[in-house]
C-alpha cells in the first residue's frame, strides 16, 4: 500500500467531472480541439475481453487498445463547467456535471502557493436579492390618469454632467425681454439611462468591442437612443479616438493610468469631443484590490496602446499622490476639465462601501461646480481578473448605498446637482429594464452594466461557479480572450445585433413602466412609486411595506 498515491487529484478533487459516453462517442475528436482550458484529452485504455470459442468452456483473454476521451486531473488545466464540448458533440456524448465533493478550494492553494484569481462574477450567490423584494404598486387610475404606453410621448434621457440649480443659472433678461447668458454652464450631455459598463480593450477581445462599438453607433445614429459605452482603463486604438464616432464614448482614466498617454497625445487630432471622462477610484467587485490585467492577456495590440511589456499589469488600489476627497476635486476634476477645456463633463467612480456617502457628501459640495456625476458600483458587478478573496468577501450592496447617497443629497436640498448613476449586478434576471427602474426610483439617475451585455454576447459564466475564467485569456466563446483562434469563435455582427436588439426591448418595457406611474419622463426618487414585500427592506429604503 505504500506505492499507493491517496494525495494525487482525482476527478471528484474538482468542481466539475466530465461525463463521458463511450458508447455515444464516435471519436470525431470536436470535444477535445474546442476545450479551451485543454480539460480533456485524448488517451488509449488497454481492454481485456474473455471469451470461449470451443463447445465446452475454456476462457481465453484478449487484450486490446481502445481511444477514448478522458478528464485531465490537473490544478490548472481543470474542467470550468463552460459546457463547450457539450455544445459542439454531434452525439451528446460528454458534458460537465456539477461535483458536490469538490476539495478543489484546499489543494489548488496547497499546491499553487498562491491566492486563486479568476473572473467573471463572485461565488457566493444569495437565494434572494433586495430588488426581488421590491415592485412597482403606485398605478395611476381613475383620479391621476395613467398614460398610453404606446402612443403617449416619452422623454427617457438622464443628465451626465454638473447641474445647476436655478439660483445659479448664468441669465438674466436682455433688453429685447429674452433670456440672455453671461456666462458659460458647466457642459451636460443628455444620454440614454443605461450605460454600457466599463471593460477595457485588455480585459475583453477586439472582436467584442467591435461588436458594442458597432451596436452603439446604430443605436445612436439609425435607432435614435443616445446610448453611450465606456472604454475601462488602458486606453483606446488611436483610429477611435480620431473618428467622429468618439462622441458615444466615455473615456475612462483609472489609478494605472494605462493608455492615457496615448490619449493626451492624440488630443490635437480629435475631431469630436468625448461624451465624457469617468475617474475610477474604485470597482465593486473588488473594491481596494486594484485593476489586474494579467500577462496572458497582454497581446501584442494592448502593449502598443498602454506602452507596456507582455507582463501583468496591476493597477494601485488607489490614485497615487491622492490623499484627501477635496483633493480630488482640485487635481482630478480640474485637471481633466481643463485638459478638454471645459467642453466635457467629468465624473468620478468609487466603489459602494461604508464611506461612500462621505464621499459624495463632499464631491456634492463642490464649489467649482465641475463634479460632473458620480458613479456608484456595487459588489455584485463582475470583474476580467480579481483575487477570489476579495472577490467573494469585499465590498458592498448597491440598493442601500445608493439610497443613503440620494438621501444625503435630499437632506441639503442638493439632490440632482450631480448626477447619481448606479450599477453592480443589475440585470442578473435579464430584466434590466425594471431593475433600472427600481433604482431610478431609489434615487438614482440612470445605471450602467457590463455583465448583462457579455451575456448578450454568449458568456457561459454565473454566479454559481459556471466558467469564470475572464483572467485565463481562454475565454471558450471569444469575449474575454486575446488568442486568435478563440477570438474568431465571436461574430462581432450577431452580437452587434443582439445588443441593438436588447436595447430596443429594453426601450419599450421602460415606456410600459413609465405609463402607469404617469410619468413621462424618468421618476427619479419617486420611492412612493415603490412598494417592498419585506419589512426590513422598506424599512431600510424607506417605502412603503405591503404584504
Amino acid at each position: 500500500m505504500e506505492t499507493m498515491k491517496a494525495q494525487n487529484i482525482t476527478t471528484n478533487d474538482l468542481f466539475w467531472q466530465v461525463k463521458y459516453d463511450a458508447s455515444r462517442c464516435t471519436l470525431c475528436g470536436s470535444c477535445v480541439a474546442a476545450c479551451s482550458f485543454r480539460a480533456i484529452e485524448c488517451k488509449v485504455e488497454r481492454r481485456r475481453m474473455v471469451f470461449s470459442e470451443g463447445d465446452y468452456p475454456d476462457p481465453k483473454s484478449r487484450f486490446s487498445a481502445v481511444p477514448v476521451i478522458r478528464q485531465v486531473n490537473s490544478v490548472k488545466n481543470f474542467c470550468r463547467g463552460c459546457g463547450i464540448c457539450q455544445k459542439v458533440c454531434p452525439n451528446d456524448a460528454i458534458g460537465p456535471v456539477r461535483n458536490p465533493d469538490t476539495r478543489f478550494p484546499v489543494i489548488s492553494r496547497c499546491l499553487m502557493g498562491d491566492s486563486i484569481k479568476r473572473g467573471g462574477r463572485k461565488n457566493l450567490e444569495g437565494d434572494h436579492r433586495a430588488l426581488d423584494s421590491i415592485g412597482i404598486g403606485r398605478i395611476s387610475q381613475m383620479t391621476d390618469p395613467s398614460l398610453d404606453a404606446s402612443r403617449h410621448t416619452f422623454d427617457i434621457l438622464a443628465p451626465f454632467g454638473r447641474i445647476l440649480p436655478p439660483k445659479q443659472l448664468p441669465l438674466k433678461v436682455g433688453a429685447d425681454g429674452k433670456l440672455e447668458q453671461t456666462e458659460r454652464t458647466p457642459p451636460v450631455r443628455w444620454i440614454y439611462p443605461v450605460i454600457i459598463g466599463d471593460m477595457s480593450i485588455g480585459a475583453l477581445s477586439w472582436r467584442m468591442w467591435e461588436a458594442m462599438a458597432i451596436a452603439v453607433a446604430y443605436l445612436n445614429e439609425e435607432c435614435g437612443l443616445p446610448v453611450r459605452l465606456c472604454s475601462g482603463e488602458g486606453g483606446v486604438p488611436e483610429r477611435l479616438l480620431k473618428s467622429r464616432y468618439l462622441k458615444y464614448l466615455i473615456l475612462q482614466i483609472a489609478s494605472g493610468h494605462f493608455g492615457w498617454n496615448r490619449i493626451i497625445k492624440t488630443m490635437p487630432h480629435m475631431t469630436e469631443d468625448p461624451a465624457g471622462i469617468l475617474i475610477k477610484i474604485g470597482q465593486g467587485a473588488k473594491p481596494g484590490d486594484g485593476g489586474l490585467l494579467l500577462a496572458q492577456k497582454v497581446a501584442e495590440h494592448i502593449q502598443a496602446i498602454r506602452g507596456v511589456p507582455k507582463a501583468d499589469l496591476l493597477s494601485p488600489p488607489n490614485h497615487q499622490g491622492l490623499y484627501s476627497i477635496e483633493e480630488s476635486v482640485q487635481k482630478m476634476f480640474l485637471s481633466f476639465n481643463a485638459a478638454f477645456k471645459f467642453r466635457v463633463p467629468v465624473a468620478i467612480k468609487v466603489a459602494a462601501s461604508a464611506t461612500s456617502v462621505s464621499v459624495f457628501n463632499n464631491l456634492v459640495r463642490d464649489p467649482y461646480n465641475i463634479v460632473g456625476g458620480f458613479f456608484l458600483d456595487g459588489i455584485d458587478g463582475g470583474t476580467g481578473a480579481a483575487h477570489e478573496v476579495s472577490l467573494d468577501h469585499t465590498g458592498h450592496p448597491i440598493v442601500s448605498k445608493l439610497r443613503d447617497c440620494y438621501l444625503a443629497a435630499v437632506s441639503q436640498g442638493r439632490q440632482g446637482h450631480i448626477p447619481l448613476w448606479a450599477g453592480g449586478g443589475l440585470g442578473k434576471t435579464g430584466d434590466l429594464a425594471a431593475e433600472a427602474f427600481k433604482m431610478i426610483c431609489l434615487g438614482a439617475n440612470g445605471i450602467f452594466a457590463g455583465k448583462l451585455v457579455l451575456q448578450m454576447a454568449g458568456c457561459v459564466g454565473n454566479d454559481r461557479g459556471r466558467c469564470n475564467a475572464c483572467n485565463t485569456g481562454l475565454c471558450p466563446v471569444g469575449i474575454t480572450t486575446q488568442e486568435s483562434a478563440l477570438v474568431h469563435r465571436l461574430n462581432p455582427e450577431m452580437v452587434a445585433q443582439n445588443i441593438v436588439n436588447y436595447f430596443l426591448a429594453m426601450d419599450k418595457e421602460f415606456r410600459k413602466l413609465l405609463a402607469p406611474i404617469g410619468n413621462s419622463s424618468l421618476p427619479v426618487g419617486r420611492s412612493d412609486a415603490l412598494v417592498a414585500t419585506d419589512k426590513a427592506i422598506a424599512d431600510r429604503l424607506k417605502i412603503q411595506y405591503v404584504c
